[in-house]
């Protein structure tokens, strides 16, 4: 997404903006990103109590949850190439108090198929406001403070994973299914609230200012080929999480879990929410596609813990694999803006809906692979798909980039090391 000149803006476009702002703003904007996505993997931790109340098998009711990924494609698409136009802060808070309304429809359905459509429903909601609230952070925080918003936001999304999670099993075990859902519905509204009260309105953004028209921006993001493996790594590692982390739950219960110890499992995300910060070090010190590899490679040691009939190596197998993941994502993410030149709007949303579409593979793949071959299977299918996603990565080592400040505009600039030269 294109950054515009701070000067140019709007005064008082937000209180983020205020130089004179502290760790709070930070605190605030990771906020918002906790609200905004999480729906979107809470009812995994409650798979087999919704198995139980429909009536279907593990894959149909795992497809019917991750459908929310399919919504998150085709938002991302659609915001993407209409973003320009659209206000942030209106976008943002309408898209979030909307989507209360499919998330407490969920709560008085017990239809398979209008529970996926729900859950699509879902999706397209809350990728138009991840997709805006990044859009506005890049935009609309001064320069200085762009790199610690967006640290903020990712970590408010890992966050989301964790707590949104424990919360679903929570309020599912003592209240029930229904409670659960209308309960996520009222933190969709407080979601909406904060950003009405936080959030400036603001200008469109996203000028097309090169002249282009819509079919050059994607023939100039899917014409590269290191922005093709980008998009393929995306890809791949939301179809290992949502594959992993879906399924999972079966085999938790299988080795003796009740539906609120599942809830209790995902503190298995706390570590990342300290690690995924580091993502900007390991990029500036191995280069992002070596970074992607190692990373990865971490979670696929975790994916092999998962082989084990002993719980505790189980669970620490799957802090390995948030870890794992959420680096390699975080590296993946940072190069979407860096390759795309000035085609940030369509490249960025090419890779969520890449990343999203994966996540709704893995669901319906590992879901089939599971049913029928059970769950070591499942895991060395997931490893190779993480091998797949290494050899993408290696793409990226083709020229490696060296991280300097550029103190003219506070940010960091990328330069090639075979040339010395700012990298375009």
């Amino acid at each position: 997404m294109e950054k515009l000149d701070c000067a140019s803006l709007p005064a008082a476009a937000s209180a983020l903006e205020s130089p004179a702002g502290g760790r709070w703003h930070f605190g605030i904007i990771a906020l918002i990103a906790f609200l905004t996505l999480i729906d979107l993997f809470a009812a995994q931790a409650i798979l087999p109590s919704l198995q139980r109340e429909f009536g279907v098998s593990r894959a149909t009711m795992g497809f019917a949850v991750n459908a929310s990924t399919f919504g998150m494609a085709l938002a991302s698409l659609v915001v993407g190439i209409f973003g320009r136009n659209l206000d942030r802060r209106n976008g943002i808070w309408i898209s979030l108090a909307l989507l209360a309304v499919p998330t407490a429809l969920l709560s008085t359905t017990r239809d398979i198929a209008l529970f996926a459509g729900l859950r699509v429903a879902q999706g397209l909601c809350m990728a138009t406001a991840f997709t805006l609230t990044m859009a506005y952070l890049a935009e609309h925080v001064p320069a200085k403070r762009v790199a610690g918003a967006l640290a903020a936001y990712v970590t408010g999304n890992v966050a989301s994973n964790l707590f949104g999670r424990i919360l679903s099993a929570a309020i599912a075990d003592l209240g029930g299914l229904s409670i659960n859902f209308q309960t996520f519905a009222l933190l969709n509204l407080a979601g909406a609230a904060l950003v009405w009260t936080t959030l400036k309105r603001t200008e469109r953004m996203m000028p097309d200012r090169g002249g282009r028209g819509m079919g050059g921006s994607w023939r100039s993001v899917f014409g590269d080929r290191r922005l093709q493996s980008v998009l393929a790594i995306g890809f791949l590692i939301l179809f290992v999480f949502i594959g992993t982390y879906t399924y999972v739950n079966f085999r938790l219960v299988e080795l003796g879990l009740s539906p609120m110890q599942l809830g209790l499992v995902y503190f298995v995300f706390l570590p990342s929410l300290f690690t995924t910060p580091l993502g900007g070090l390991i990029a500036r010190q191995f280069g992002a596609g070596s970074g992607i590899v190692v990373t990865l490679f971490f979670a696929v040691l975790g994916l092999f813990a998962l082989l084990s009939n002993g719980l505790g190596v189980v669970l620490v197998g799957l802090a390995m694999i948030a870890i794992g993941t959420f680096l390699a994502q975080a590296l993946a993410t940072s190069q979407v803006g860096r390759l795309a030149g000035t085609e940030k709007a369509a490249a960025s949303g090419a890779y969520l809906a890449s990343y999203y579409t994966g996540g709704l593979l893995g669901s319906l793949l590992v879901g089939q692979l599971y049913d029928r071959l059970g769950w070591n299977a499942c895991v060395l299918a997931l490893v190779a798909t993480l091998a797949l996603a290494m050899l993408f990565a290696l793409a990226l080592r083709a020229e490696p980039l060296a991280i300097r400040p550029d103190y003219r505009n506070g940010q960091e600039t990328a330069l090639s090391k075979s040339t010395g030269r700012p990298h375009a």
